[in-house]
Parts: C-alpha cells; structure tokens; sequence
C-alpha cells in the first residue's frame, strides 16, 4: 500500500494515470503530452510500475503502456473501507448522545 501512496503523491504520475484511463499508450506519445523530460518521465513509469499501476509491455522498439486497474481497485476499496468505518464510528456516537 505505501508504494501505491508514494506513487499517487506526485502530480506527474497522476497526470499519466489520467492519460493512461483513455487507454494504452506508447511512452513516446505520453512524452509528448507531459511537460518533463524523458529521463524524468522513465522515473516515473518506474516508480508506477513498482506500484503495479500500470503495465509496461514491449511492442518492436516502443513501450506500451497500460493502465492497470486492479491495483487501483485495490486502492479504492481500501480507501472505502476506512471511510465507510469512520461513518460507521460518528453514527454510533450519534445515536449513543442522542
């Protein structure tokens, strides 16, 4: 989970995810649209593929990128779990005062 953390804290990476939800993408063309440099950007794929956000899959001499939904799903879930308990803790407070 941390890794999924450290690689969501960063705009870059989130900006990718968001280019990535339209569907695959070569790493040229994601450079393409990102205003950092590919040395910065090949960190980046780095790090989000640590994460296991996206896939990398190699096509000639391009690499292709693909969002990687379960881990987010994942992510998801568990961000819903912790919010669907902290509901649940003020309901019960309410009702316990009420």
């Amino acid at each position: 989970m941390q890794r999924l953390f450290q690689a969501i804290s960063d705009e870059n990476r989130r900006q990718i995810l968001k280019l990535l939800k339209r569907g695959s993408m070569s790493a040229g063309e994601i450079a393409e649209r990102m205003p950092i440099g590919k040395a910065a950007l090949s960190h980046h794929f780095a790090i989000l593929k640590a994460a296991e956000l996206v896939r990398c899959e190699k096509r000639g001499q391009s690499r292709v990128y693909s969002l990687n939904s379960t881990a987010l799903e994942d992510l998801a879930g568990w961000v819903m779990e912790f919010t669907g308990h902290a509901r649940g803790k003020r309901g019960a407070r309410k009702e316990q005062v009420s």
